[in-house]
């Protein structure tokens, strides 16, 4: 250990030394423009040396729309998330289907489970869907489902027709789940893959908001347009994207993979080569994706999963997509969701109006915690944003567990008290801290880092299955934990103590890092031996002007 310490400070002053000798050489050009610099990838860092892409371009700004349609997607499950979490406490509802208004979640579950079940069935269809005609089409099929979904559901006379538009609604939203994040990560431009991806999930508020305050304003509104009027809302983003889906283009990796390369390359360079196709980035991709995306791969047999798991390489990547789909659903923010109403409880907070309104701004705080982290995730890297803010997570439940422990107790009647309302208060603010840090974390890596992970040919299907363990996953969150806080209270943050420790070892031994490549770059990561180990080495280079890189200082990796 101590030779190879030897060798990296030789190494480092040899490498300070030759950045010197480029100053020199520079300083006598009278060129200051000379760089050195390292970089995940060369001829990616190249292509982008070379071309200088700007975010404010015309060009841009029409790409920057094609994704806004991709991302209503995700406000679509945003949405419902909000809303049936907030007309679940209205008298109007569970009288009108003749619930127990005084029983809590477990008198309307089977309305939470058959979305679920929707979403989970609607998964095996998702990636066949998508792949059918390209994600556009994808897109269509999803959201035109959810159009039927929520008119079926929101005129309901009976409990089995709202059943049945909620299947319906849970079975589109796996389609558009697959769909929209595949066409985002496909179309972004890839000096900005990172926020223009990241940003797609962070969007789920766009619906998640609205899901939380027209209830709040619907409320006192007597009679079942109580609730009506709100799912009738839920086709406001399925609507648009069934209207703007036709006004953008397919993605260019599904059109060389069905053998369209003019068009493929005619849309890479208008949104990505500023209308030249000859652009260093534009033909750098072109010449990435001729030879990495198959025109016979399994996306041709709607039948075919083999892809997934068929050898070391796909194991692999979906091995993350698998754990990126428990990670994001089980890292507390499960728990802290349905534990929030207990905890506003033990802070003297028992109008049901206040809940709802602390309720949206939860979400208007996860919502600014998710914005910050697509914005920062190409310049932190996707290991350390899930490290970092999972062990944050950790030492929140433990700050929390402690002020419950210390905090609350039963009375006679079996109902949760707090002695101290100031200490109940430190609570609610740690849990709001929770979710913009651990918004700031996941949300723009939910469906940004598995459509990362997966190839071309298996994406869509992948995405199909991203979406079934997350349901898996949200199933347990819906059913298990409520029981479970019911019968072990605040003693039940342990779990989640010791759970999120285990995240971040596992994210640190197991997790790749994939910014600053393109998608078809990801390959060597995978197929390298050492995956984690090859993901974070970097190349030492020279950059000169519009030359781009004009020396590799090392020729192999170092970390």
């Amino acid at each position: 250990m101590s030779a190879e310490k030897e060798m990296i400070g030789s190494t480092a002053a040899g490498l300070s030394a030759e950045k010197e000798m480029v100053g020199g050489t520079a300083a006598a050009r009278g060129d200051d423009h000379t760089k050195f610099v390292t970089v995940h990838n060369v001829a990616l860092a190249d292509a982008i040396e070379k071309q200088k892409p700007s975010p404010w371009t015309k060009a841009m700004f029409q790409l920057y729309f094609c994704l806004f349609v991709a991302t209503l997607n995700s406000g679509i499950n945003g949405y419902d998330g909000s809303l049936m979490g907030a007309i679940n406490a209205y008298d109007q509802y569970r009288l009108y289907f003749g619930f127990d208004p005084e029983k809590g979640t477990p008198g309307t579950g089977i309305v939470y489970a058959i979305y679920t079940i929707g979403n989970i069935v609607g998964s095996f269809f998702a990636g066949p869907a998508t792949d059918f005609r390209g994600r556009r089409v994808g897109m269509a099929i999803g959201a035109t489902i959810i159009v039927i979904g929520t008119c079926i559901q929101a005129t309901a006379r009976n409990l089995a027709q709202f059943m049945g538009g909620r299947f319906l609604l849970g079975f589109g939203v796996a389609i558009s789940a697959s769909a929209g994040p595949a066409y985002a990560s496909e179309i972004a431009h890839p000096s900005y893959r990172g926020v223009m991806t990241g940003i797609y999930n962070c969007l789920w508020f766009m619906g998640g908001i609205p899901g939380t305050f027209v209830p709040y304003g619907t409320h006192k509104i007597t009679g079942s347009n109580s609730w009506r009027i709100p799912i009738w809302l839920q086709m406001v983003f399925s609507g648009l994207v069934l209207c703007f889906v036709w006004f953008i283009p397919e993605t260019p990796r599904w059109l060389i993979a069905n053998d369209r390369h003019e068009e493929a390359l005619a849309v890479m360079a208008k949104y990505h080569g500023e209308g030249d196709p000859n652009s260093p980035i534009v033909q750098l991709e072109y010449r990435e994706m001729l030879e990495d995306i198959s025109k016979t791969g399994s996306d041709k047999r709607w039948w075919d999963y083999r892809e997934l798991f068929n050898t070391r390489e796909t194991r692999y990547r979906s091995m993350l997509v698998i754990l990126m789909a428990f990670f994001g659903q089980w890292s507390g923010n499960g728990p802290v969701s349905y534990y929030y109403p207990t905890m506003l409880k033990g802070a003297g907070v028992t109008s049901k109006e206040t809940q709802l309104l602390y309720n949206g701004m939860q979400n208007l705080v996860s919502f600014g915690g998710s914005v910050f982290g697509a914005i920062f995730t190409d310049k932190w890297g996707r290991r350390p944003q899930l490290m970092v803010s999972t062990g944050i997570a950790a030492c929140i439940f433990v700050i929390i567990l402690s002020l419950n422990a210390t905090n609350l107790y039963e009375n006679s009647a079996g109902e949760l008290v707090a002695k101290r309302s100031s200490q109940s208060n430190a609570v609610i603010a740690f849990i709001f801290i929770f979710g913009f840090v651990i918004s700031a974390g996941y949300t723009p890596l939910q469906a940004l880092y598995p459509v990362e992970c997966l190839r071309y040919e298996s994406r869509a299907k992948g995405m199909g299955m991203y979406n079934f363990f997350v349901n898996i996953a949200l199933f347990y969150n819906t059913f298990v934990t409520e029981i479970a806080f019911t019968g072990a209270g605040w003693k039940y943050y342990f779990l989640f103590i010791f759970w999120d420790t285990f995240e971040v070892i596992v994210i640190y031994f197991l997790f790749v890092e994939t910014k600053n490549r393109t998608l078809e770059e990801l390959s060597e990561i995978f197929q390298s031996k050492t995956p984690v180990k090859t993901s974070i080495s970097k190349v030492q280079v020279i950059m000169h002007g519009d030359e781009g890189v004009t020396e590799v200082l090392n020729k192999e990796n170092v970390a």
